[in-house]
């Protein structure tokens, strides 16, 4: 059914456009309804929230509720997070999806309470999109639902609590997240809780073990992003463990052990990383000169030989890091 137009008015009077336009709301062609939304939302006035807020709880129509959903998203009130959190619990998986995604779009830490509120709802797919709109609001009421979700038999729901977390950077979580990223069954889980290990202190043991260990995991997604945020803790002692994983199966791992080492800035590693100025893949060719810009020393003749026949390498962005790591080894040891 259509919605109905008579609990609605909030301002007295009216404009003519709006009038014609509810009235539209009650229009038995779900089209005419949808697009009559969206004319009141070009409005832009308080008084059309209520009206979509209607369409989004009763519309008969998926469509219509799904383009409520989106349309709230506009505006960050009480009421209208609250009615957004009911419709994740919609019957129609589209209007779900939307009304997820306009939850994730809320930029007002205030709206964190009335999301916790609704954290203990059964289904698993409310509890990860409450999650995921949690998570860049970084409310620090989230951080304790967030650990016990970690522990959660949804992979969906695991994954947004690490991305809370993260985002939260509390390092009371920095235990759990190591132990997730070493033990979770998903491997989207684990890259994800490595990464989110990012946050924690270099001198964190628990999270340097968990990283080392994660450089060899089974899934290479898993092992890249340890690589990466051995690097961006620049972890000393993980140096030959990435030095190894320069022989990785998958070229987006030696990559990123590559840059890792580049930000660890350890001149024992230039000769395993000038080895791959002649890999096959012109990205790593580039990150090696880089990487080597970083820790190449002026008296190391192979690594500088090693660039300075990079300088002619076939891909322009290759002869530009060569230079570039030339250009920082000789400003180095001046």
């Amino acid at each position: 059914m259509p919605i109905s137009t008579d609990p609605i008015i909030s301002r007295d009077p009216l404009p003519e456009e709006a009038t014609a336009l509810l009235t539209r709301l009650a229009d038995d062609d779900a089209v005419i309804r949808r697009v009559a939304l969206i004319d009141l939302a070009d409005l832009e006035d308080a008084y059309v929230i209520e009206p979509i807020v209607a369409a989004l709880q009763h519309d008969a129509s998926p469509e219509v509720r799904s383009e409520a959903a989106r349309l709230l998203a506009s505006w960050e009130r009480d009421d209208v997070v609250n009615a957004l959190c009911g419709a994740l619990l919609d019957d129609d998986p589209a209007v779900r999806a939307r009304t997820a995604q306009s939850l994730s779009e809320l930029k007002q830490a205030a709206s964190g309470a009335i999301l916790l509120g609704w954290l203990k709802q059964p289904d698993p797919f409310v509890r990860a999109a409450l999650l995921r709109a949690l998570r860049e609001l970084r409310v620090v009421d989230a951080l304790a639902p967030a650990l016990q979700a970690l522990v959660d038999a949804d992979a969906n729901v695991r994954t947004e609590a690490v991305g809370v977390l993260g985002w939260l950077k509390d390092p009371v979580a920095l235990g759990p997240l190591a132990s997730l990223a070493t033990g979770d069954a998903d491997s989207t889980i684990r890259r994800a809780a490595t990464a989110a290990l990012g946050f924690a202190p270099r001198s964190h043991r628990e999270t340097a073990a968990a990283l080392l260990s994660a450089l060899r995991d089974d899934a290479w997604q898993v092992r890249e992003e340890a690589a990466t945020t051995l690097g961006k803790l620049r972890v000393a002692e993980s140096r030959d463990a990435l030095v190894d994983a320069l022989e990785d199966a998958y070229w987006q791992v030696r990559l990123r052990a590559l840059r890792a080492l580049g930000q660890i800035g350890d001149a024992a590693a230039a000769t395993q990383v000038a080895a791959l100025l002649s890999h096959s893949i012109s990205n790593v060719r580039k990150e090696a000169a880089l990487a080597l810009g970083e820790i190449g020393e002026i008296g190391d003749v192979q690594t500088l030989a090693a660039l300075q026949a990079a300088e002619a390498d076939a891909d322009p962005e290759v002869r530009k890091a060569a230079r570039i790591a030339l250009r920082q080894i000789g400003e180095r040891q001046r």
